[in-house]
């Protein structure tokens, strides 16, 4: 019998609506899964089962009364930099005065409205300015496929919690694949919408908030109410009616684009290559066309985006007074401490080349619908390392085939593709034209639909 931790939303939802379960017992049910996992994973912050099952009971009231919202009773979690009414916001660092917020973003405000109990806070590494589970305020955030290595980041307690079944809504935020990157390391489903699809406060050019669920449909109901208005997101997108539960679309005649060499950054390991040409030959296998992409990101867009994040990370950090400053994650000081003494002419140029990289990104799609690649070049590392390289001086050597849709506005997901030989996750990223999110869905979903099931993470200890 299925654990009812492990039902997915559209699952319990179904058996809300029958009556064959109660919000209540599933709660249950996920607390219990989290007092097993927890102690190994480091995931949760302002974990609150008492007030949990309160919502629940609220929630199976509205179900009794036939008055239930969009995703009434479904458990799940909000990354702890998306606000929360009444509850601190730390940025991962313990150089963050905590202060009750006043309000929640429009991401959990919108999940709150449609019914989702909200479980706890995820934790992040410091500023979120890392693709790892390593904070200075949070205890280390591990894998649930296997606790040595990292969950990712930086949506890091996001990644973990889904993976182990804390309920199955997750929300993360990301500005370079900190929602697809331990989406990809931890074999779930994660989307980084079209800039501006999901409003989001405070708002920032290339920063998004999406779905990380175990399936795609979960993924497609939670954007059925992240995407609804919100006027406090000055660059949100219009309106737009789209029907995100049509999900069911042949990709017979779909012209994908196989990328397999980012032209920057660490290469594409051999395991990996291999899971992400099997689903491109399945793909074609399908109907199909299928030809590949040449590299198009280039060291001068990486560095030129490496000393404007820095320079504006350092304006932050270098303003808070020496104590605080000691307390910040030593790898963030020393990667934000780079940016120090950059002149204004590097930074603007540095900024510069964050348009290049929208521009080359949007040239490389222009045949194609949608382009296929590796998530990371890599599975996941050893949990205590900042990333991959573990080198402040060489920080985003992973991030070639996830940034770009972040300065170009389009839509990219990440799906569980495959297993390493020793049995960690390897990503699949589909990328789409600007604004086509439900395309991405789509071809997502037919992707799932071709990998069949997939294992997930055994017993903890």
């Amino acid at each position: 019998m299925t654990d009812l931790a492990d039902l997915s939303a559209s699952e319990l939802l179904a058996a809300y609506r029958a009556r064959r379960l109660s919000p209540v017992e599933v709660t249950r049910a996920v607390i219990a899964r989290i007092a097993a996992w927890e102690p190994h994973l480091n995931a949760l912050w302002a974990y609150d089962p008492e007030g949990a099952l309160a919502q629940a009971k609220a929630s199976e009231a509205r179900w009794l009364r036939a008055e239930a919202l969009p995703l009434d009773g479904v458990p799940g979690t909000i990354k702890e930099n998306i606000r929360t009414r009444g509850v601190a916001v730390p940025l991962g660092t313990a150089a963050t005065d905590l202060a009750p917020a006043a309000d929640d973003a429009p991401p959990a405000a919108r999940l709150r409205e449609a019914g989702t109990i909200i479980l706890a806070k995820t934790t992040m590494p410091d500023y979120g300015m890392l693709s790892s589970g390593l904070s200075s305020f949070h205890k280390l955030a591990r894998n649930p496929w296997d606790t040595s290595r990292n969950p990712g980041g930086s949506s890091a307690g996001a990644g973990a919690a889904g993976a182990a079944g804390y309920g199955p809504l997750h929300v993360g935020t990301d500005i370079g694949g900190s929602v697809r990157l331990p989406a990809g390391w931890c074999g779930l489903v994660g989307l980084k919408p079209s800039f501006g699809r999901v409003p989001i406060d405070p708002t920032y050019y290339g920063r998004v908030a999406g779905p990380m669920t175990r399936t795609v449909e979960d993924a497609a109901l939670m954007m059925r109410e992240l995407s609804k208005p919100d006027p406090r997101d000055p660059m949100s997108l219009p309106p737009q009616e789209i029907d995100w539960l049509a999900l069911e679309h042949d990709p017979k005649g779909l012209r994908l684009g196989l990328q397999l060499d980012a032209g920057i950054g660490l290469a594409v390991e051999p395991e990996t290559r291999a899971v992400v040409e099997a689903a491109a030959r399945a793909f074609a296998e399908a109907g199909a066309i299928v030809a590949p992409v040449a590299p198009h990101i280039t060291r001068a867009m990486l560095d030129g985006l490496d000393d404007f994040w820095r320079q504006r990370a350092w304006v932050d950090i270098g303003a808070l007074p020496a104590e605080k400053q000691a307390k910040v994650l030593p790898y963030i000081f020393r990667w934000a401490e780079g940016g120090r003494e950059l002149s204004g002419e590097r930074v603007y140029r540095g900024m510069s080349q964050m348009m290049a990289m929208r521009e080359a990104a949007l040239q490389a799609i222009r045949p194609y619908d949608f382009i296929l690649s590796p998530v990371s070049p890599v599975p996941s590392f050893p949990a205590e390392w900042a990333s991959p390289v573990d080198d402040p001086a060489r920080p985003f050597e992973h991030i070639g085939f996830t940034v770009a849709a972040n300065m170009s506005d389009q839509p990219a997901i990440s799906v569980h593709a495959g297993l390493t030989k020793t049995g960690l996750p390897i990503g699949l990223q589909i990328t789409g034209r600007r604004f086509d999110d439900l395309g991405v869905l789509r071809l997502a979903r037919a992707w799932e639909r071709m990998r069949g099931p997939i294992p997930r993470p055994g017993a903890p200890g």
